[in-house]
């Protein structure tokens, strides 16, 4: 079956949106926060600043809706590659106990992420639960590995500009076209 991400050239869109601007809504502001990459060293909201970015929140024993979520930001990371200094993709744990940085550098290279382009975050459980519960609404990481399936658009400027549910064709492709928005009118 062919994901509708893979359906629309990224590439063209980012292309042609050279002085666009956006209607997109303002749903707040990512705060500052520093967690550890899949590498083992520190990556934080310095590391994004500037960039427009795209978060979910996923656990690597998942087996349910995480395997097809990372399935869509490699679809969308292959997309964006004209341009890859202007998008990224950040993948943030909800399973800090199991998903150590080398579990999620493993994770990371079956799901075939560009590390220079694609994180994975780990930290604290409060400062995971901040981001998941106060600014992406993907609920609280608690132990119970509920969350939200919902892909995050984020802009140059750190506000946080859309909720996409991942499991409708229409919603991933409107973050693409919000993604080639944004792509146009940043610097």
């Amino acid at each position: 079956m062919r994901s509708a991400v893979a359906a629309i050239p990224l590439i063209a869109v980012l292309a042609g949106c050279g002085s666009q601007t956006t209607d997109l809504p303002a749903y707040g502001v990512v705060p500052d926060f520093v967690l550890t990459d899949q590498t083992g060293k520190p990556f934080g909201s310095k590391d994004l600043a500037g960039k427009i970015w795209v978060a979910d929140f996923v656990f690597t024993t998942c087996q349910g809706p995480c395997p097809r979520m990372s399935s869509q930001f490699r679809q969308l990371q292959q997309q964006v590659s004209a341009d890859p200094s202007r998008v990224r993709f950040v993948s943030f744990t909800i399973d800090p106990v199991r998903d150590s940085p080398a579990v999620l550098a493993d994770y990371g290279k079956k799901y075939g992420a560009d590390p220079s382009r694609w994180v994975f975050l780990t930290g604290s459980q409060a400062e995971l639960n901040k981001l998941s519960v106060g600014t992406f609404y993907a609920g609280r990481i608690d132990g119970s590995l509920t969350h939200s399936t919902r892909f995050a658009l984020v802009d140059s400027e750190g506000r946080v500009r859309g909720f996409y549910d991942s499991s409708d064709p229409e919603k991933t492709k409107e973050l693409v076209r919000d993604i080639g928005s944004l792509a146009g009118r940043s610097s």
